[in-house]
């Protein structure tokens, strides 16, 4: 067992301890979101601001431009989604959860090409593209960048852009020597398929308006 911890933390060998314990925070703020944002709590926000704003530091530390690009995104995308869950429609009822449009899954495209697009530039522009991590990479971005997109909208479908998006960041992060991060993209996978789940039941549940 003490083999195994040594061969999993040998990665951290030459990391400043403060990376360590923010790294450690970021992940376990990411999990509440996670998790509220199964349980359509509002919390999700709050807590994911919070993770977002530590891992856009780490990952700057660490030259990981995609990623860091990734929380910068998310985390003003959770103070747009904040206001958009707090809204309330004429009855006083919260914003329910609904399936995506037509128009929506195009802007989703949309989204997922400038995305591509944006990243590679900036790696390009920084030289980055030297590691076949970086090109993974800039696909997590943009699978990321929509499926925040559509939970900020509250649509059933961002958990399919985050049960994909996490399954390739498993043995990413872990390869890139994140190991609690790359665990934390482990338990995103389980919860994702989880809120998938419950948020198909809270639609099934609510009248559906064209």
């Amino acid at each position: 067992m003490n083999h195994i911890f040594d061969w999993l933390f040998s990665q951290y060998q030459g990391v400043d301890t403060h990376l360590i314990v923010l790294e450690f925070i970021g992940v376990f703020f990411g999990f509440l979101s996670v998790w509220y944002s199964k349980q359509e709590n509002i919390l999700v926000y709050p807590t994911g601001i919070i993770s977002t704003a530590i891992f856009v530091y780490i990952l700057w530390v660490y030259g990981l431009l995609g990623d860091m690009f990734i929380n910068a995104y998310y985390f003003s995308m959770s103070i747009y989604g904040w206001y958009f869950w707090t809204r309330k429609d004429a009855n006083n009822n919260e914003v329910p959860v609904t399936k995506t449009t037509k128009k929506e899954h195009l802007w989703s495209v949309l989204i997922f090409i400038a995305t591509i697009i944006f990243v590679v530039i900036i790696y390009k522009f920084n030289n980055k593209f030297d590691t076949w991590t970086a090109y993974v990479d800039t696909v997590t971005t943009a699978i990321f960048f929509v499926g925040m997109w559509l939970m900020a909208k509250k649509k059933l479908e961002n958990w399919t852009y985050w049960i994909i998006g996490d399954i390739i960041s498993v043995p990413l992060y872990f390869y890139k020597g994140l190991v609690f991060t790359s665990f934390q993209y482990f338990l995103f996978t389980i919860i994702a398929i989880y809120g998938f789940r419950a948020w198909k039941k809270s639609l099934n549940n609510t009248p559906q308006t064209v």
